[in-house]
């Protein structure tokens, strides 16, 4: 038997989820600390993670590395480095990622670096400024606005189940079918002001990139003091356009380096495509890899794809609230991997 009274369990449920999803894509829209844009003056390794996510900024590293030969690349893809010199947090990660022997399988140095704190720690200096969007924000509204349809099944729901146990008893309501229809105008209604952000980049990042692809070769104005002019240009060129567009005149090192972004690439869409499966998606990451939930997740524009996986280039990071968390894990999949850029979102830290 039906009581109208009934129909305040779906008003409350949907009138939570409509604000829940307002509030949570306001949050993914705030900017921490806003500030202009920095025309063609943004840092190196910005630059890199900007246009490309953690996987760019790896490489971008290591070929600065390998440029003033700090670092080896022999044919097995065994990296040996000469040293121990390093000109910021991005080189310290390597050498760490080498450890005491000084060397390591490429593949490997990649997706431990994408999840180092210094990587993660530039994706959340960009997303604070407003140039990308908080992986973990982003996350919680598009989880926001699922709740939310769910708010509005649940009203047709209960409509269905008035329509149902209608009775004509004494002491019963007849259902009030003005009432879900009234819900669902509001649920509607709600709908756009949930609408998800699209893309890790915001407008102003785009525009910051739009600054810095004029036509002209462009040269970071914070590189080291070792490096020559060429050098300077050449960096310049694989932080905004990547592996494939930069003219390096090593090509061992260019097929070494494509392929090991796009080995683990393709890791990071396996686990990706198994996490898609189970049950741990429903935590807000993309792949189970990775581990922790809010860490920046991309894929890399070398290996050539561009979704939320871990990796490449979009990703292992860690941004709540402007601060970067921890390090992306042991592989790529939850932002990174799942958006951990371990990918995420993207399976390993890739490109």
């Amino acid at each position: 038997m039906w009581h109208n009274s009934y129909f305040l369990v779906p008003a409350l449920l949907l009138f939570a989820a409509a604000l829940y999803a307002a509030q949570a894509k306001r949050a993914a829209k705030r900017v921490p600390s806003p500030k202009g844009l920095p025309g063609r003056g943004l840092p190196l390794l910005d630059t890199a993670f900007l246009a490309g996510g953690p996987g760019r900024v790896f490489d971008t590293a290591f070929v600065r590395m390998h440029r003033d030969g700090r670092a080896v690349l022999n044919r097995a893809g065994l990296v040996t480095l000469t040293g121990t010199l390093a000109f910021d947090a991005v080189d310290q990660a390597v050498i760490e990622a080498a450890g005491p022997s000084r060397s390591g399988e490429l593949g490997a140095l990649r997706r431990a670096v994408m999840r180092s704190a210094a990587v993660q720690e530039i994706g959340d200096r960009l997303a604070d400024r407003g140039l990308l969007r908080d992986p973990v924000r982003l996350r919680r509204a598009r989880s926001a606005r699922r709740l939310l349809w769910i708010a509005l099944l649940d009203v047709v729901v209960f409509a269905v189940a008035a329509y149902l146990l209608d009775s004509d008893e004494p002491g019963y309501d007849r259902p009030a079918l003005w009432a879900p229809l009234v819900m669902l105008g509001f649920g509607l209604f709600s709908l756009p002001a949930s609408w998800p952000l699209k893309g890790r980049i915001t407008p102003a990042g785009r525009r910051q990139l739009t600054l810095m692809n004029t036509g002209k070769p462009w040269k970071p104005s914070d590189r080291p003091a070792p490096l020559h002019a060429r050098d300077a240009t050449l960096l310049g060129a694989v932080a905004l356009g990547g592996l494939t567009t930069a003219e390096l005149a090593d090509e061992q090192l260019r097929e070494a380096m494509l392929a090991s972004a796009a080995a683990d690439q393709a890791a990071r869409s396996a686990a990706h495509t198994g996490a898609g499966s189970s049950s741990s998606g429903s935590s807000g990451s993309s792949s189970s890899s990775c581990g922790t939930a809010g860490t920046w997740c991309g894929s890399s524009s070398d290996s050539g794809s561009s979704g939320s996986g871990c990796g490449g280039s979009s990703g292992c990071g860690s941004s709540s609230g402007g601060s970067s968390s921890s390090s992306c894990g042991s592989s790529s999949g939850s932002s990174c991997s799942s958006s951990s850029s371990c990918g995420g979102g993207g399976g390993g830290c890739g490109s």
